[in-house]
């Protein structure tokens, strides 16, 4: 048994014992510290969560204990918020970590078994008497919609009366999926520290043999080296070539590469990779750009280092933009206006990530939408978030013969009272493979 509680920022990854001790320690400072405020401010007293094993409300794994994988039979999570903080039970056939035992599973079985659950969420809101009972729906956000049809059922019959004092909860849910303690940024730190170490080392000579390796190859290396760390993808990395000769292609409006992915590398590429990793529950979204030198080169031509600054600078002009209180559709607005007093060609579409890759939070554009997203763009931001700070550039590059190159960026970054800190730092240089 470990007497001191593991430093999940010294190693990545932990061994998975050290990081369950890790993520049960997070769980209970999040429900001591940081669940009662974000209840008081969407005004809700008893926050059901409910979940069916293999069929989980998104929100339900952020609140199960480490060991547990997935909910067990029909899991019901009860939050109940007092003068004394938000007391956590459950309704569960199993005891579920730190929340207090609500019922006991008697010998009866089948729906006998169901309606004793039933009947006991029925007795818990009786005595807690809550004026309004968060539940998870949403239009808005997916993540915060996972109540299933079914279970909003069978709770509405089983309140009687009391389902009268349902209310969606995703202002709730979104707060809880978002809101990041201290220390878990700490670690996005050594996460994107990580991702990055991987990326230099998949971007150089160690890894792609100039006239044989395809982008496909390195994509799928990073995939395997980051398995033999002991992380897992969230999604599967790719990397894209630019080269001069093929001019970007026009999809839904927006000019996009053109090389496919199968595609050998040669000297002049300009190779752009997009991954992201998962450990202790949290995710990371990040991409970097290298360029083969051509022989006799030691950099990368001026017009493409031209095009890393001018993307550099639209980051600079989104994280200026990204002010708590403000809605994602105006940081995106106050990004673009801002970008294009600057006479910058780009697009911003940034988005929130903690728990999930694509995470809950005021979305800030997308890559196919400039205009503003209805619905998640108009939820506000917040301090103590993280997010993927992703735009691209376009920029005509004179030793492509003027062919315009779109450079994209995505670097995560954590939003507190201090301001905006980049996890792990920034690209500000191309990676160079000769």
């Amino acid at each position: 048994m470990s007497l001191v509680a593991p430093d999940p920022t010294r190693t990545v990854p932990l061994p998975l014992r050290e990081q369950a001790d890790v993520r049960d320690r997070w769980l209970t400072e999040r429900l001591l510290d940081v669940l009662p405020g974000l209840m008081d401010r969407a005004g809700i007293d008893l926050w059901v969560v409910i979940g069916r094993e293999y069929h989980e409300d998104p929100v339900l794994a952020t609140l199960l204990p480490a060991t547990w994988l997935s909910a067990r039979r029909r899991t019901i999570l009860l939050l109940h918020r007092s003068d004394d903080g938000v007391t956590p039970a459950a309704v569960s056939r199993y005891p579920v970590g730190q929340f207090l035992p609500a019922w006991t599973a008697t010998r009866a079985t089948g729906r006998s078994t169901e309606r004793a659950q039933w009947a006991e969420v029925r007795r818990f809101v009786e005595q807690a008497d809550p004026r309004r009972i968060g539940v998870d729906v949403s239009e808005r956000f997916a993540l915060a919609d996972g109540l299933s049809h079914t279970d909003h059922r069978l709770l509405t019959e089983a309140l009687g009366p009391y389902a009268e004092r349902l209310v969606p909860a995703e202002e709730l849910a979104v707060g809880w999926l978002e809101t990041r303690l201290a220390e878990e940024i700490a670690v996005l730190h050594g996460l994107n520290r990580l991702v990055h170490e991987v990326i230099a080392e998949a971007f150089s000579p160690d890894v792609v043999t100039v006239g044989t390796t395809t982008a496909f190859d390195v994509a799928w290396w990073i995939r395997q080296r980051f398995h033999d760390l002991g992380v897992e993808p969230w999604f599967q990395p790719t990397v894209v070539l630019q080269r001069a000769g093929v001019p970007l292609t026009e999809e839904q409006g927006t000019l996009l590469p053109a090389v496919p992915y199968d595609a050998v590398v040669r000297p002049g590429d300009l190779l752009q990779c997009d991954v992201g990793l998962t450990s202790l529950g949290l995710r990371t979204d990040t991409q970097r750009n290298a360029y083969v030198l051509r022989p006799g080169e030691t950099a990368a031509p001026d017009g493409l280092r031209a095009a890393l600054r001018t993307a550099n600078r639209l980051q600079e002009l989104t994280t200026a933009a990204l002010v708590p209180g403000r809605t994602g559709n105006e940081v995106l607005t106050a990004a673009r206006t801002a970008a294009a007093a600057e006479g910058i060609d780009g697009d911003v579409y940034s988005h929130p990530i903690g728990y999930h890759g694509h995470g809950a939070g005021p979305a800030i554009g997308q890559w196919d939408e400039q205009g503003g997203i209805p619905g998640a763009g108009d939820y506000p931001v917040h301090p103590d978030t993280a997010y993927a700070l992703e735009l691209a550039v376009r920029r005509p590059v004179p030793e492509w013969g003027g062919q315009c190159v779109r450079l994209g960026l995505e670097e995560g970054i954590a939003l507190t009272d201090d301001g905006v800190a980049y996890l792990d730092g920034r690209q500000t240089e191309f990676l160079l493979i000769g």
